[in-house]
């Protein structure tokens, strides 16, 4: 079996920050959320893995470079234009060949992995396996409508009127079967070629689509929303570690990370919290649910279930949360400020008035 990777797409509810980053490498307690993919995959035991790129495909190569570290065999596909995901299927025939193959989204997080998935299929062995959830508003999704010996009886793309609270959610097995259905559907009213559309068409083609209903954690990254709940949750799965300096004068309540080169001195670290390699953090409250990236600077603030990216500083703030700061960003208070959530991009700077 190999796996396709789809990591093309623009992450246009994340702009700012996708405008000088993907949304695929958007860091996720402190490593990329793309990584988290790349490793369910592996553990799956699958290893030849095309990587679907777009207008950012060289950053992605730089982060993920040959697959080596992850136990993988990467094979990059480029993708000129979004134009979906049974497209981006169709663009890799030549890397999928005739194998079976798991897709999955890069920009999501599935806590059970891939692996159950994977079984599954191989022990029998359908035209395609689906990933489902139940959600809270079917409307946002493709939706499936599933009958009593599993499998899928039909499809529908963010249905007005759902026939299910069961929704796709980000990874599928295919047989070779799938290249037949994408060939014969035509692009949606917005100019895609659908997933949901082949998987419609293997069904009333009587092909075998078997659901897989998940009960784990998921989480699409693809909203501002969406990166803080899968932040905390990735932060609540941290194995604690002290790699850098604390000093006497410094607390740490609970699961936390001080990476490398990491500095918390006279401050209050509550988990979980991860500290990044290089980061300074000084007369300071971090966390709970709080991941500060490397080369940061903290000095006398306040921050909770909040990401802070890369390089970037705070200085005097009293109460910052929910909120997200891009690389490089540079934050100060002014004397009449209190508590604050910010969405700041890369290279921003928020201070006082002089």
């Amino acid at each position: 079996m190999k796996a396709l990777v789809l990591a093309g797409g623009s992450g246009v509810r994340l702009r700012p920050f996708t405008h000088s980053m993907p949304k695929q490498l958007f860091p996720i307690a402190n490593r990329p959320v793309l990584f988290y993919g790349l490793e369910a995959i592996g553990a799956a035991g699958v290893h030849d893995v095309g990587v679907v790129v777009g207008d950012h495909a060289e950053a992605i190569r730089q982060a993920v470079g040959d697959g080596a570290s992850f136990g993988l065999k990467i094979t990059y596909i480029r993708q000129d234009l979004p134009l979906g995901l049974a497209h981006c299927v169709s663009i890799a025939r030549d890397f999928l060949a005739d194998e079976d193959f798991v897709m999955y989204l890069g920009d999501n997080v599935i806590g059970d992995g891939v692996e159950p998935i994977v079984s599954a299929f191989g022990r029998t062995r359908p035209a395609a396996r689906v990933m489902l959830g139940k959600v809270g508003d079917p409307r946002r999704f493709g939706v499936a409508e599933v009958g009593p010996d599993g499998r899928v009886l039909r499809l529908a793309e963010k249905p007005a009127v759902p026939r299910s609270d069961l929704a796709m959610i980000g990874a599928y097995v295919f047989s070779p079967a799938v290249h037949e259905a994408i060939a014969a559907i035509e692009p949606s009213e917005r100019g895609e070629r659908e997933i949901t559309d082949a998987l419609s068409w293997l069904v009333a083609h009587d092909h075998i689509v078997e659901a897989h209903v998940s009960s784990g954690y998921w989480q699409d990254t693809g909203t501002f929303a969406g990166v803080l709940d899968c932040n905390r949750a990735m932060l609540g799965a941290i194995t604690p570690a002290v790699l850098g300096s604390v000093d006497d004068a410094s607390e740490l309540i609970g699961p936390v990370v001080v990476e490398e080169n990491a500095t918390v001195s006279r401050s209050r670290v509550i988990g979980p919290a991860v500290i990044g390699s290089g980061a300074t953090v000084s007369e300071s409250r971090i966390g709970p649910y709080t991941s500060i990236g490397a080369k940061c600077t903290v000095n006398r603030s306040v921050v909770e279930n909040s990401i802070i990216l890369g390089g970037s500083s705070l200085h005097g703030i009293p109460g910052m949360r929910d909120s997200l700061i891009g690389r490089d960003a540079d934050v100060r208070r002014a004397e009449t400020s209190g508590p604050c959530s910010l969405i700041l991009g890369d290279h921003s700077s928020v201070a006082p008035a002089v």
